[in-house]
């Protein structure tokens, strides 16, 4: 008896260290997304870039991003461990990353982007299957706390390089690689997630595709996702054009994603007790309340009261999917499903957003391109409410139909 409870106790200490690993690599995994993602455009236009040729250069690498997405979504599926498939992600998005200063030729960073996206873009999505996947095992944690340590170490990450962006931009480069390094580091301590199609049944990922209620959730993500991938791509220069420095961008990044922590305290329960419609309900009025705001302000300093709205938006969008698609999605095609969801969020989004995007603001100005961003929001809101009232609608139809039968 004693020994049995010794091996219980040595099981519950080791299971208690891989949650604190998993929550440092979220910790230090988002900090490379706060180096790339928020200050990239700034790079692209110290090295000259105007407005379209940005927004092209941050649309094709999410259209390389729809083309691997599935593939290393199969890949996870299929691999004898999913934690082999990221530590490739991981490795290779280092390594591009580096070679990014070689030439500010734009056909050069052209190839680059789209090098360094094959492999940075599926990161988050095979990261979220293994989490999930553990989490389901362990049942000591809740995948929140764990996405707590990304929005900790993108708050860390976005003030402290915004003060190094200020002196050199180019830093970013090998700052975003050691990134990496102490990413791959800790993914070794993770406990080894099988692909769960790597021995037994096989099965398609057009299998998700019949899942009419996950097609409509995705659909809704992918919208609101359109017009953060606007944000993503020109809110550093039309922050700038507004009159902040770098250092103010570093600061409404940490607001932005401060403002995430309580959601991700509670996502669990609200999970459990809230319909995932009212959730993209929220997430759809903060979206179109947030493009308002800036579309509205002149001053630099009234956008980062705005930026409170992001703890409604993007990490209520990109949590409610990750643990819905783990809910409902088979097991032999959890990384697929989450890949997929990837692929419409950080690649199809990103596309219309960025590449769009850039010609709009040359042909319209940013401040309109952000109101036309809100309005975007306010329909795709419309339509949730339309499904919100058609699923009350089906429930009190279906409610009435049992009690005839009971009757």
């Amino acid at each position: 008896m004693k020994v049995v409870l010794i091996q219980l106790y040595s099981t519950k200490k080791r299971a208690e260290a891989a949650m604190i690993y998993f929550l440092l690599f979220y910790m230090v995994v988002y900090m490379g997304n706060a180096v790339y993602g928020t200050y990239i455009p700034v790079y692209f236009q110290s090295v000259g870039a105007t407005p379209a040729q940005i927004g092209t250069l941050l649309s094709l690498g999410p259209l390389v991003a729809v083309l691997a997405q599935p593939l290393w979504g199969a890949i996870g599926d299929r691999a004898k461990t999913k934690n082999s498939v990221l530590a490739v992600l991981l490795a290779g998005s280092g390594l591009m990353v580096m070679l990014f200063p070689l030439s500010d030729a734009f056909y050069y960073l052209l190839v680059m982007v789209c090098l360094f996206t094959f492999f940075q873009t599926s990161t988050f999505a095979i990261s979220d299957a293994i989490t999930l996947e553990e989490l389901d095992k362990q049942k000591s944690w809740s995948f929140g706390s764990i996405r707590l340590g990304g929005t900790i170490g993108f708050a860390i990450m976005s003030i402290s390089f915004g003060y190094l962006a200020k002196y050199d931009i180019g830093t970013l480069f090998p700052v975003y690689a050691a990134v990496m390094l102490v990413s791959l580091l800790l993914l070794i301590r993770f406990p080894k997630v099988s692909g769960y199609q790597s021995a037994g049944k096989k099965m398609q990922v057009w299998v998700l595709f019949k899942n009419r209620k996950l097609m409509i959730y995705m659909g809704i993500n992918l919208v609101l996702q359109i017009t953060l991938g606007y944000y993503y791509s020109f809110f550093p220069i039309y922050f700038r054009e507004l009159g902040a420095d770098n250092v103010l961008i570093g600061w409404s990044m940490v607001i932005s994603s401060l403002s995430e922590i309580p959601f991700l305290l509670f996502a669990d329960r609200i999970m459990k007790r809230v319909r995932l419609t009212h959730i993209l309900l929220v997430s759809g009025v903060a979206t179109a309340l947030r493009w308002f705001a800036f579309s509205f302000t002149e001053n630099p300093y009234w956008v980062l009261p705005a930026q409170l709205l992001h703890g409604l938006i993007f990490i209520v969008l990109t949590v409610t999917m990750a643990m819905y698609i783990n809910r409902e999605v088979p097991k032999e095609l959890k990384a697929s499903g989450q890949t997929l969801n990837g692929l419409l969020s950080l690649g199809v989004a990103r596309i219309i957003g960025s590449f769009f995007g850039g010609f709009a603001s040359e042909a319209f100005g940013m401040r309109n391109v952000f109101f036309y961003n809100a309005w975007i929001a306010v329909i795709c809101t419309a339509g949730i409410v339309w499904l919100i009232l058609k699923e009350k609608k089906a429930a009190s139809v279906q409610t009435a139909d049992k009690g005839v039968y009971n009757g």
